[in-house]
């Protein structure tokens, strides 16, 4: 009855594991069809991205992760782009993701 326990929780664990990385390969994918998007000025591309999980992965190590994502969701369902990484590389978005501000003006896309 134990060897069956056992079992049982390390298919959950290997299944566990298994869909984190396709999630992150689900996640590398899309960044690459981003570049690949903004490179070319494919604009239907661009309208199809996944700002909710492009915008988490550019947040995921960010001091304040929710005020990001949400400035982030706002920048990518403007300019339909997220850079790729966590942070960095803003001129891949172009003058749209660079330049948009907030009241204070600063600069509001991470």
């Amino acid at each position: 009855m134990a060897a069956v326990v056992r079992l049982l929780l390390v298919s959950v664990v290997l299944l566990f594991c298994l869909a984190e990385v396709s999630s992150d390969l689900k996640m590398e994918e899309e960044m690459a069809q981003v570049e690949a998007a903004v490179r070319g000025g494919n604009r239907r591309l661009m309208q199809e991205i996944d700002c909710g999980g492009l915008c988490k992965q550019r947040c995921s190590l960010h001091s304040r992760p929710n005020v990001c994502t949400r400035a982030c969701g706002t920048c990518c369902a403007r300019c339909k782009c997220v850079p790729p990484g966590t942070s960095g590389n803003r001129e891949v978005c172009g003058k749209c993701y660079t330049e948009m501000t907030t009241h204070g003006n600063n600069t509001k896309c991470p």
